[in-house]
């Protein structure tokens, strides 16, 4: 039987938004449902509630960095059972058979993955609706396991941020000794020095705050350099084996390429849009470097970035939130004013 779910839903681009009564979809023989505890807030659902990139359809309720408890499996689960700890990240869906789906890389479904919110279910055409509710039914092929050791507020997160930015770095095989540079110490930033700690690396920060880069000490990162500051972006070049951008609005990329090693790869994982200034080439060419964008990762991917995190107390630093005071942690987000990520206590909707 369908679950009536509670939730906060924007029902449209300007309106702030608010408790919102929806039924998800009956269980089907493979789905997994869950209570949400906790869900993250990325800067992509202030984007996609604002519809800053031109497709968004409501009533929407957001949300991607889900945690919860099992609170129902369908006859044919076999991976959870009732009370374990999971998440939910973006993608709840895809097809399963297309090439990427088949290497793992289901963020890359050629027939299009369905994400949590704002797609419609391959089944039976039913809008999806994010984490900022009570509720949700998922196949179990796209729920993660939580493991033990990991804090469940402080998990959500990684769900989006953390697989954005752990990705990339695996990718790059990134291990102890590798030279690693971040740009950007925001939700993405603070995780991909964690994690690029976590592997090994020596790791620099690129900033242009000041307050960033006192704030750099506490999460261990070995060296901060200004990006406003000439003699210090220059003493850096040819140094980095990567670089992870992870800045989420247009800027000038030109002046870290030089910072790359012969074969460096600089990649993307805050912002897609058009470059403003245009790539100056020649550091490409002539040092056999790379520009890179990168987008989350698959489930088997996202799994093992948990279980690593778990094993090297890896975790999101956060400020918890009521649920009731959404609207004011967006506006707070668009002011850059958190450190580093808000997580949504979804257990407060039972006060509502």
């Amino acid at each position: 039987m369908p679950f009536p779910s509670r939730g906060y839903a924007a029902l449209s681009s300007t309106s702030p938004l608010s408790l919102f009564h929806f039924v998800r979809r009956d269980p089907r023989a493979d789905d997994v449902v869950i209570e949400i505890l906790y869900c993250g807030i990325c800067h992509s659902d202030l984007h996609n509630v604002r519809n800053d990139w031109g497709y968004s359809k409501y009533p929407m309720v957001p949300g991607h960095e889900i945690v919860g408890r099992v609170i129902q499996i369908g006859a044919s689960v076999t991976k959870f059972k009732v009370d374990d700890a999971v998440g939910v990240g973006c993608l709840v869906d895809s097809c399963r058979t297309c090439q990427p789906c088949q290497k793992g890389d289901e963020q890359f479904c050629v027939k299009q993955p369905t994400y949590g919110y704002g797609s419609l279910d391959r089944h039976d055409g039913q809008a999806t609706q994010g984490g900022f509710s009570d509720v949700i039914v998922v196949s179990q092929d796209f729920v993660l396991r939580i493991p033990n050791g990991l804090e469940l507020s402080r998990a959500a997160p990684l769900l989006c941020a953390g697989i954005t930015t752990w990705s990339p770095l695996k990718r790059a095989h990134i291990t102890k000794g590798s030279q690693v540079a971040v740009v950007g110490l925001g939700g993405l930033g603070h995780m991909a020095v964690k994690l690029a700690k976590g592997l090994g690396a020596e790791v620099t920060l690129i900033t242009r705050s000041h307050d960033k880069a006192e704030a750099a000490q506490a999460l261990g990162i070995d060296h901060v350099a200004l990006s406003g500051d000439k003699k210090s972006m220059s003493a850096l070049r040819g140094r980095f084996d990567l670089i992870l951008d992870t800045i989420p609005q247009a800027h000038d990329v030109n002046p870290y390429m030089g910072l790359l090693t012969h074969g460096g790869k600089l990649v993307l994982v805050g912002y897609f849009g058009p470059l403003e200034p245009p790539l100056n080439t020649s550091p490409l060419i002539f040092g056999q470097r790379s520009l890179e964008g990168s987008l989350i990762g698959g489930i088997a991917e996202t799994q093992a970035m948990l279980d690593f995190c778990a094993e090297h107390h890896i975790s999101a630093d956060i400020e918890l939130m009521p649920v009731q005071d959404i609207n004011t942690a967006f506006e707070r987000m668009e002011r850059s004013d958190v450190k580093y990520r808000f997580v949504i206590d979804l257990q407060t909707l039972a006060s509502l």
